[in-house]
């Protein structure tokens, strides 16, 4: 070989030596992931969530201390706390956050508006005003909605079914866009049921544990606990309540009925954590938030608790039980 050429070959040998190097860095580069809870870190269902997330990210190909790095901020219900957690997760500069239940969103957007956020379960983002439409969302969020309104009718319909003799429903619910959305549905499918409303405003304990007992003073009467973080913030305290007051529930939440209450139909939420962390491999790899749409459930669950049944006097009807996805004996 002559010597020009030589010199040729180990010139361009050293120019594209530093490329490859520094594409096996950035594959290998850890990223940084938050993850914003606003539920106690030792709930089982919230472990089962965010196990689910994990464990989407391991199939997209993502290793804790490998190459990404989560970092989780539990919040257990105390706002005061939560803004705190959004204010420093940002603070920590993460390629991307993801928002859990309740006032998570709230929260993110007070803390960032460029910080890529995926939520898990929010409730009506447009409505909320957290996104521009579902199609394209705009801006730095995008994620999963855990319910579609009409879903609030089901919960009115099961309670019927289960329980023939209510005709008094406290609807449990939170101020803001997502409870007059729910009551709204609930409202209307109660005339043709035969069922009286009475609305029960989520706020401390004291007060839910006054309204419920105050309305658990009239016969015939049942609870529908809407969609809200509020309402899982408080679950223990709800389902103590209905149970002491004899009163036949519906709940929107698995776990509601896994510590006691009496049936639930909702969105199978862990799947929406599995999910969401589709969107966060999208995002690391390049993709803009606002550029992804944002989804609906694919999956509900029907679950019912026979003990709680049982308690309260009630048989389940066959045919809702054939229909039951779980059934907690």
């Amino acid at each position: 070989m002559k010597r020009r050429e030589f010199i040729t070959l180990l010139g361009g040998a050293a120019a594209a030596w530093p490329v490859t190097v520094r594409a096996q860095q950035q594959a290998e580069r850890i990223r940084r992931v938050g993850v914003l809870m606003h539920t106690a870190a030792d709930e089982p269902e919230s472990q089962a969530r965010l196990a689910a997330f994990l464990q989407g990210l391991q199939e997209a190909g993502w290793e804790v201390s490998r190459n990404i790095r989560v970092d989780t901020r539990w919040s257990t219900g105390d706002l005061a706390h939560l803004h705190k957690d959004a204010a420093e997760l940002v603070a920590s500069r993460p390629d991307v956050i993801l928002a859990g239940v309740g006032g998570t969103n709230v929260a993110l957007q007070q803390a960032t508006r460029t910080v890529p956020v995926v939520f898990a379960q929010s409730i009506d983002p447009v409505g909320n005003g957290f996104i521009d439409s579902l199609a394209r969302p705009g801006g730095n969020t995008t994620g999963f909605i855990q319910f579609e309104y009409s879903l609030a009718g089901k919960w009115l319909e099961l309670l019927k079914e289960i329980a023939p003799r209510v005709t008094r429903v406290g609807v449990v619910r939170e101020p803001g866009v997502a409870g007059v959305g729910q009551w709204a549905i609930i409202q209307g499918m109660a005339q043709p049921l035969g069922v009286e409303l009475k609305p029960i405003t989520l706020a401390n304990a004291g007060e839910i544990e006054r309204d419920v007992s105050a309305f658990a003073r009239a016969p015939n009467g049942g609870l529908i606990v809407a969609v809200s973080g509020a309402a899982l913030v408080h679950r223990e305290l709800i389902v103590a309540l209905a149970a002491r007051h004899q009163l036949p529930a519906a709940y929107a939440y698995r776990n509601f009925v896994a510590g006691g209450g009496l049936i639930s139909y909702g969105a199978d939420i862990a799947g929406q954590y599995r999910r969401a962390a589709s969107y966060v491999d999208r995002i690391l790899k390049g993709e803009k938030p606002g550029d992804l749409p944002v989804q609906m459930p694919t999956k509900y669950d029907l679950v019912i608790n026979l003990k709680t049944a049982k308690a309260l006097g009630l048989e389940i009807p066959p045919s809702l039980l054939a229909r039951a996805d779980e059934v907690i004996e």
